[in-house]
């Protein structure tokens, strides 16, 4: 239950929020830095816990719905409260976190513990006065978005008119109004008449970051459609279409799953799309639909591995990847929990570890490498050798500074860079 499934940054980087399968959200906010050590920048800790969903039981086709999150997205901070938003597979719900340090006492037809008093015992009237008390960071559900799929839903992303946001499951996209939760609007919707004839599914969506009539979603063929809701109301006929034409020399029996996309993220100047697949990560310009403009290789050595990978169920896992705040660095997870960080301007890769052994707070991470075949140096790792139980899916990056959240099963790992 608390292997980690998500994880994000709100818009500050302040807070940092993660949920589980247990249907948990564990928010973490960032400590102020102290006069007495100005140099030990600030650490996260627990701000908030609270269950988010439950399990749940769909009667009518026999399911269980699981209470594990498959997504946070937060809002820009209004006021002094945050908001954020949470789904499972079938509900999104809105939960406004705010705190509160007074309380109100002196009240006339109550007494102290909550109790009505006896009216008769009334004889002056008291004014209510607020007093502090300790600090309480309370956690409550202000909308449920429910009813509105079918299918599981794998994306949530909010529009940068903070009015609306919308809701992806494997055949369709839902657009909600934040003020609605009895219905959604369907934007896409790509069920076949035959289930049939099925050959693909959606598998993850998000809006531009600035153009509110603008989104992209991906699917387990490895293309990418971009949608202009300024068209048309359904947008079933893309805008833009990308699509890399596949070598035939590298065709296999596994061409097609691992070429199925597990993640889609514009970059935040809304110039590059960046996509994830099995083994790459690849970066297209909007401008550009017939191929990628660069494409990294996350785990290449796993190339020769793919039966065995598929054997374990391991070939259907869906990592995610993210920008760093100026969008020149991509980061994206492997297994034996390594993750990889590619500098798009120098080209430069590296490949870390999150372990507990090697992971003291302090301790500077030192790059990992994998040798196939031949003879191993002694500080690289054999690819016979990784642990395919222990894989990084889920990253964050802080939105302006250096620091990354990466979670390794039911482990979060916060790293920054070097302070000197």
């Amino acid at each position: 239950a608390d292997i980690i499934s998500t994880a994000e940054f709100n818009h500050t980087g302040e807070l940092l929020a993660t949920g589980d399968k247990g249907g948990r959200v564990v928010i973490f906010q960032r400590e102020q830095e102290s006069k007495n050590q100005p140099h030990r920048r600030g650490e996260y800790n627990v701000y908030s816990t609270f269950q988010s969903h439950e399990p749940e039981f769909d009667y009518l086709k026999s399911l269980e719905i699981e209470e594990k999150i498959n997504k946070i997205r937060w809002l820009p901070q209004q006021n002094a409260a945050y908001f954020l938003l949470s789904t499972n597979d079938k509900t999104v719900k809105l939960w406004k976190v705010s705190e509160r340090d007074k309380r109100p006492e002196g009240y006339n037809l109550k007494d102290e513990d909550g109790r009505l008093r006896d009216p008769s015992m009334i004889t002056m009237l008291r004014v209510p006065v607020l007093r502090p008390m300790d600090l309480m960071v309370e956690a409550t559900p202000r909308r449920v978005f429910a009813n509105a799929h079918t299918y599981h839903i794998n994306s949530i992303s909010v529009n940068s008119d903070y009015e609306t946001y919308m809701s992806a499951d494997d055949l369709r996209i839902n657009l909600w109004n934040f003020e609605i939760t009895n219905q959604s609007f369907n934007i896409v919707d790509i069920k076949p008449a035959n289930m049939e004839e099925l050959t693909e599914v959606i598998t993850a969506a998000e809006f531009h970051p600035h153009h509110c009539n603008t989104f992209v979603y991906s699917s387990s063929k490895g293309t990418i459609r971009l949608c202009d809701m300024r068209t048309a109301a359904l947008c079933d006929r893309h805008a833009k279409f990308f699509e890399e034409p596949e070598d035939p020399s590298n065709r296999s029996f596994f061409s097609e799953i691992i070429s199925s996309i597990s993640d889609v993220k514009f970059s935040h100047s809304g110039r590059y799309i960046m996509t994830r697949d099995y083994l790459t990560v690849k970066v297209w310009d909007l401008n550009m639909e017939n191929r990628p403009i660069e494409t990294y290789q996350v785990h290449d050595y796993l190339r020769s591995k793919l039966c065995s990978l598929y054997e374990n169920d391991c070939i259907f896992d869906k990592f995610e990847c993210v920008w760093n705040g100026s969008d020149s660095v991509i980061m994206t997870g492997s297994y034996n929990n390594f993750f990889r960080m590619f500098d798009r301007n120098t080209k430069r890769d590296v490949t870390l570890e999150a372990s507990r052994e090697n992971s003291k707070p302090r301790a500077i991470l030192k790059p990992r490498k994998v040798c196939v075949g031949g003879k191993r140096r002694k500080d690289e790792i054999s690819v016979d050798s990784l642990d395919f139980s222990k894989k990084i899916l889920h990253t964050a990056w802080h939105p302006s500074e250096n620091i990354i959240a990466v979670a390794a099963t039911n482990n979060l790992y916060i790293f920054q860079d070097k302070v000197n």
